[in-house]
């Protein structure tokens, strides 16, 4: 069987959920039985988002080969068998940049270096590598159909579905139905102009996909399908939904997957999705739930913890739980000071990844507070770091080393002087793109641990990025303290995770688990800590109010 492919766009309005959208066919292809790969090509000029504010793009998901990608691809790995790498996102700045390497090289002899055909061949080189790897690649345009800086990859999948031909290509546009709550109408005209705009490029959408708050009407989807000259069954109702893992379902339920395996001339059988729906069913009717605050630098938008927020789901799922997120800006512990007021409510307390010193004392402060009232802890990069600069002041007595040399709380130095300090490897450089410590290492653990006993496993493999470590210099008195320090890289350089074992789950690690956490597989870290979550919650209930109330005397005291 030749090569599949599906060409995603979006119009009217960004953030329709393309990514999702383009998850959930990928997750509907397989339930069929066939292979799937996916691409996302963004039209930023930046070489990857590494160095993008998380309030502007969201999350920054890392791949096995340390690749810092688009946050959709968290959402490709979550909802198919697919593994992101490099080669499933590229920019416009990366093509721009291989196709002028290629010009200063002479690979082009002499001819002048233009948009089309040199920038649209190297598109389709791209779109093109990933055949060999499964039967359908699905390729994602990012932006908004009438974006100037999307045209480029337009005209490349243009001319790709054109050379492949009908039956080996498909073209699939999102767009907005929305819903005038005063005039109590369905709009068509936003999709219509979309479509228009882009057949004006050369490119009619075989299905549309219709996000709106509810499901469309016949009438709706004949009107729109005589104006955007697409069949009235191929117009398909992507409705909000509460649970994402829904999609795929919602699609199936309008018939998407019938209509692309005939459009690709696919055979069409009952598709599997027996799991999938076993999976929102867990969902929406778990047996109990349980709150966990989040203590993080970007929780005005949530985006930023994209791939962290499914994780903890999935720790819910494992556990036939629900997981309601508590999102506290750290900024507030650090200003209010006041931990209890803000955590006495919940049963765990996660501080995640992030980089400057914004928030930190806040962190700590959270931190601070799990770990004198038995409330289970879950650090993460950053949470790593603090949690060691905490424990390092208030329990080793380490006062004037409890510092980072990326925040210099207690002056600069030379950086060796510090609990945490820059990458051993990264001193002299400079650059910030793609300088960090990237993608898979293994990490050997204490046989009896807290994490050995979640993975169930002495060898891991977890993904990472970072540009500051575990100072080893100050092992042993951490350890003497208190501390375990329940993995390192094999070769002993670097330090991977901590433990209070005399906390009831107090685990902190460098790397980053949420990224390879799936609804299907959660991740054993996140199960163990919403499981530690349920345990304290239950187990504290009778004394929540007590706890509200003495806990910031204790704070202070300490303090003190």
């Amino acid at each position: 069987m030749s090569t599949k492919y599906i060409f995603v766009t979006g119009g009217v309005v960004s953030s329709l959920g393309k990514g999702l959208a383009s998850a959930a066919i990928g997750r509907l292809m397989e339930a069929h039985g066939y292979t799937v790969n996916l691409l996302k090509l963004d039209p930023y000029i930046n070489v990857d988002p590494g160095t993008m504010s998380p309030f502007q793009h969201g999350e920054v998901f890392v791949t096995d080969d340390g690749a810092e990608t688009d946050l959709d691809l968290g959402h490709y790995e979550r909802f198919t068998n697919a593994r992101m790498a490099k080669v499933n996102n590229y920019t416009s700045g990366q093509i721009y940049e291989s196709v002028i390497q290629k010009e200063r090289q002479g690979v082009y002899l002499g001819k002048t270096v233009q948009v089309i055909p040199h920038i649209t061949n190297e598109i389709k080189e791209c779109i093109t590598a990933l055949a060999s790897t499964a039967d359908i690649v699905i390729s994602e345009i990012g932006g908004t159909i009438g974006d100037i800086e999307s045209l480029p990859f337009l005209e490349a999948i243009r001319q790709l579905g054109q050379h492949v031909g009908r039956g080996n290509s498909m073209f699939i546009h999102l767009t907005l139905v929305p819903y005038i709550a005063a005039a109590k109408e369905l709009k068509t005209k936003p999709t219509q102009r979309s479509v228009k705009e882009l057949r004006s490029i050369g490119i009619q959408p075989d299905v549309l996909l219709c996000r709106t708050d509810r499901f469309l009407p016949a009438g709706i989807k004949e009107k729109i399908a005589l104006f955007t000259n697409v069949d009235p069954g191929a117009v398909i109702t992507a409705k909000d939904v509460d649970c994402i893992y829904d999609v795929p379902l919602v699609f199936q339920e309008e018939g998407l997957d019938s209509i692309i395996c005939e459009s690709l001339e696919l055979e069409t059988d009952i598709p599997d999705l027996a799991e999938w729906l076993q999976v929102v069913r867990t969902y929406k009717d778990p047996s109990a739930r349980v709150r966990i605050a989040v203590v993080g630098k970007y929780v005005e938008f949530e985006e930023s913890y994209k791939s962290l927020t499914e994780a903890l789901v999935h720790g819910g799922l494992a556990n036939d739980l629900g997981v309601d997120i508590k999102w506290i800006e750290a900024e507030r512990l650090e200003q209010e000071k006041d931990a209890a007021e803000l955590l006495a409510d919940v049963g765990g307390v996660l501080v995640p990844g992030g980089f400057g010193d914004r928030g930190v004392r806040g962190m700590m402060e959270a931190i601070r507070y799990a770990r004198m009232h038995n409330v289970p802890y879950f650090g993460i990069c950053l949470g790593f770091q603090t949690a060691a600069m905490e424990f390092a002041e208030n329990v080793a007595g380490l006062e004037d080393s409890a510092d980072s040399s990326e925040f210099d709380f207690k002056g600069p130095g030379p950086g060796s002087d510090k609990v945490i300090y820059k990458l051993r490897d990264l001193l002299g450089v400079e650059d910030l793109g793609g300088t960090m410590r990237l993608g898979a290492y293994e990490c050997e653990l204490v046989s009896v641990s807290r994490a050995a006993e979640a993975y169930g496993s002495e060898m891991i493999s977890e993904r990472h990025r970072h540009r500051y470590e575990f100072n080893r210099a100050f092992e042993s008195p951490l350890v003497e303290a208190g501390l375990v320090l329940s993995g390192k890289t094999a070769d002993g350089k670097f330090v991977e995770i901590l433990e209070l074992p005399e906390h009831p789950w107090f685990v902190a690690c460098q790397f980053h688990p949420e990224f390879q956490s799936r609804p299907q597989e959660p991740h054993p870290l996140f199960a163990a800590f919403v499981r530690a979550a349920q345990d304290h919650a239950n187990s504290g209930s009778s004394r929540n109010v007590a706890r509200a109330e003495n806990a910031t005397e204790e704070v202070r005291a300490e303090t003190a």
